[in-house]
């Protein structure tokens, strides 16, 4: 992974694309590559970090991973003990029906050498994220570049990963806020999903989600979801929502945005104060060990989970990299699916390789047949039977 290269996308093309890993640069174009890391650090100017204080609404109950259900493997024999994953990526991105883009992903298939680290064992080995604006592109691109950072710079980094992402979620909003404070142009809002590859020989995947953007593993192919939406509907959404002050209308927070968890947005009224509100940039947080069954990991904005179920998805994305093994045309796969199948809004997807071979066949054991007749045909054998008016 020494040939790697940060990649990350902030273009207002139409079709955006990149790969890294396994020694292969990025594509050279201008909204790949070096160029897109370039434009995203000098985009509009953006004012320093700020060293902002940080309050946490008492409402707000923090997922942690512990509490939340990934099917962990915990027995884990001497194959398992041994084995590295070979990280590779690729993404590709499209307006789609939209008149403007408004997501941003990153690939660092070496986080050691994008972001300066020192050389240790347990250092991460990669980062990966995607962001969908809303209101506009800024804090989708502030979020691209700022994340990351305030998770390196973490004193705790490493070894407290938990609380540094979910810090680093809340400072990029909080900085964020103050850049708002100096240049009302920069408004508006976006979600954030960060995958990290950390830990000894690369074996944990940890997610961090604040928003409708989702994260799903293949393991042995089914599909493990390693976040959670978050919409306005959703119970224990609904919940954190009214007791912070808010409620939800036809399906909207405060009947203003489709999203319960978010970055930014500052200027949208009764949502964020320094005191708290109903919309939070908390991150849920879920982690798993990596081992042998796991084969990638896909990361899309909610334009194409609104036309991939999650397991449909990994079928799908399984199918291809039989054919070709290659994560950047899987993701382009992906989009152009999610496009056929009429996704209303932009498309952003990462596809994250584990293993250097494509997914191997699967083998499903042939158990007796059971034939039963659907609760459809019982309707049409009914009324076939009352027209034969016996």
């Amino acid at each position: 992974m020494e040939g790697s290269r940060v990649v990350l996308n902030n273009a207002d093309g139409d079709r955006e694309k990149s790969i890294s890993g396994d020694g292969r640069p990025p594509i050279p174009n201008s909204i790949a590559g070096r160029g897109a890391y370039l434009h995203c650090l000098d985009s509009g100017g953006t004012p320093p970090l700020s060293a902002k204080s940080l309050v946490r609404h008492p409402s707000l109950v923090r997922s942690r991973a512990s509490e939340i259900s990934f099917e962990p493997r915990l027995n884990l024999d001497d194959s398992d003990a041994e084995y590295v994953p070979l990280l590779r990526s690729g993404a590709w991105a499209d307006v789609g029906s939209r008149s403007n883009m408004e997501d941003v992903y990153v690939c660092a298939d070496n986080m050691m050498n994008d972001y300066g680290l020192s050389g240790s064992s347990e250092s991460p080995s990669a980062f990966y994220g995607v962001f969908d604006g809303h209101g506009g592109k800024h804090a989708a691109d502030f979020a691209c570049y700022n994340l990351p950072r305030f998770i390196v710079e973490d004193g705790g980094f490493p070894q407290d990963i938990e609380r540094v992402l979910s810090s680093a979620f809340l400072q990029t909003d909080a900085a964020f806020a103050e850049a708002c404070s100096t240049d009302a142009d920069l408004a508006s809002g976006t979600t954030a999903l960060a995958a990290l590859v950390i830990g000894r020989s690369c074996r944990s995947l940890v997610v961090a989600n604040a928003g409708d953007c989702r994260a799903v593993l293949c393991r042995r192919g089914k599909a493990i979801e390693m976040s959670r939406d978050h919409k306005p509907v959703c119970l224990r959404e609904r919940r954190r929502i009214e007791a912070s002050g808010g409620y939800v209308y036809d399906g909207y927070l405060n009947g203003q945005l489709n999203v319960a968890r978010a970055l930014g947005d500052w200027h949208m009224e009764g949502l964020k104060d320094d005191d708290g509100g109903p919309l939070t940039a908390e991150p849920e947080l879920m982690t798993t060990r990596l081992t042998e069954e796991d084969e990638f990991l896909i990361i899309g904005c909610d334009g194409m989970w609104d036309v991939f179920l999650s397991q449909n998805a990994v079928d799908f994305a399984r199918r291809r990299l039989q054919e070709h093994n290659d994560p950047l045309m899987c993701s382009k796969d992906l989009v152009d699916e999610a496009l056929k199948r009429k996704s209303g809004d932009n498309l952003s997807v990462v596809v994250v390789c584990f293993q250097p071979e494509p997914p191997p066949n699967l083998v499903v054991p042939r158990g007796r047949v059971h034939r039963s007749i659907s609760a459809e045909g019982l309707k049409e054998l009914q009324s076939f039977l009352d027209d034969l008016d016996i």
